[in-house]
Formats: structure tokens, sequence, C-alpha cells
């Protein structure tokens, strides 16, 4: 990675935080309320390295494979990752993948509990995970329908090995001046869904978390309370 693409990559990331605290400001928050989870779908093993130089440990993919091949390339790294896998799990990845990631943030079926908590049980180590709701409920989307989270929380209260910490929802992405609208109406609807769940989940589950919020609208997110924020583009603008 050479010069110019590295001071590139450290003035998105302070630019990012800057727009972090910002937000966190208008909304009445600390920025250390908001954990920045820096996506690297698109970019090389050494670029996701530069980036935890650069002073953003937490990083995340979207397929099991890809998540894979970079903890591989980069288990020599100092300070090491905190991997994030944001999107679908199938059953028969789980193995392999759950004992690279610190969060799952798409836990969204029963099927896929109950395959988590098999092979966390055989790790003997807990695996954490968010649920994913689908806020735009529409089917071509992943999660599950709001009306059908209390019952997943139920079941995962059985479950020692897997450890709920909150919800993740992606917002529609509307073209238009209404996007900006949309996407913060839909993020108030999860929090408001986590604040309903809170009065009746069991004492084992906490909800603390909500993963909301992408470049195109991790403001929007954080003014509704988003405690992790996935940032891709906005990271990766101009480096090479």
């Amino acid at each position: 990675m050479n010069a110019s693409s590295a001071a590139r990559l450290r003035d998105n990331l302070t630019a990012v935080r800057g727009r972090i605290a910002e937000a966190c400001r208008r909304a009445g928050r600390k920025p250390d309320e908001v954990r920045l989870v820096g996506v690297t779908k698109y970019v090389s093993a050494e670029l996701a390295a530069a980036l935890v130089a650069a002073g953003c440990p937490d990083l995340a993919e979207s397929r099991p494979q890809a998540l894979w091949a970079k903890a591989e390339t980069l288990a020599g790294v100092v300070p090491q990752p905190r991997w994030h896998l944001v999107g679908h799990l199938q059953r028969n990845k789980v193995r392999r993948t759950i004992g690279l990631v610190s969060l799952l943030h798409s836990l969204d079926s029963r099927r896929l509990l109950e395959t988590l908590e098999a092979e966390a049980a055989i790790l003997g180590t807990p695996c954490m995970v968010l649920v994913e709701v689908n806020l735009a409920g529409t089917p071509e989307r992943t999660g599950l329908a709001a009306h059908d989270v209390a019952q997943l929380l139920a079941a995962a209260a059985a479950c020692p090995h897997v450890r709920v910490c909150g919800l993740m929802g992606m917002a529609a992405v509307p073209e238009g001046p209404a996007a900006s609208a949309v996407s913060r109406r839909q993020f108030a609807d999860l929090r408001d869904l986590r604040d309903r769940l809170r009065a009746d989940i069991p004492a084992t589950i906490s909800l603390a978390e909500l993963s909301m919020g992408m470049s195109g609208d991790f403001e929007e997110a954080i003014l509704e309370g988003a405690t992790l924020v996935r940032i891709g583009s906005a990271l990766w603008e101009g480096v090479g």
C-alpha cells in the first residue's frame, strides 16, 4: 500500500469519526457510545490491515468465505482485528465461522439459532449475536419480521452458548429527497421494537446493542440510537 493511499485512508477514517461525533452531539450522546465497524467487503486483506493500523479494530465481512480468507491472512497482525459477520450465515458455514467472529449481526431463524448453540457448545465458548430484523418488510431482504422477534428471543434464552446482545437492521434505500426521512423512521421503528421487547425479555438476554446505519445513512441511525454503525464506502473512497 503506497503512502498516498495510506494517508487517504487515515483522512477518511478521521472524517467518518468526525461525522459520528457530530451526529452524537446532535443526539445528545457521547461519541464513545457508537462503535465504528469497518466493512472490508470490496477491499483486499492488505487494505483491511491498514484500516486496523489506522485505528479501526472492528472489521466486517458480509460473506463467510471472505471473512475466513481475510482472517487467515491477517492472523499475525498486531493488534488483531475484531471480526464481525454482517451478512447471512448458512448453517453449513457456522462451524468455521463462529470461532473467528466477535459478533454475528445476522441471526434470523430458529434453525440457525439451534446450529449456533450446538457448534458453540462444541467449541466451549459463547457465540455473541444480534437478531436481524427486516425493516423494509420486503421478501427479498433477510431478517425476521418484527412480530417474530420475541419468539426467537424466548428460544435463545434456552441456549446457554448463544448470547443475544441486541438487534440489527438495514433501512430501505429509496431515491429522492425523502430517503433520509424514510431511513430515520425505520431506524426509530427498530429502536422502539427493542424498547418494547426489553420489558419482557428473560434476564439472560441483553438488547443493549443496535446495529444500524451504513455509509449513506449512519448519521440518521445515530440520531435514532445506533450503537454500531457499519461503514464501507465512506472509508475506502479514493483509496487504491
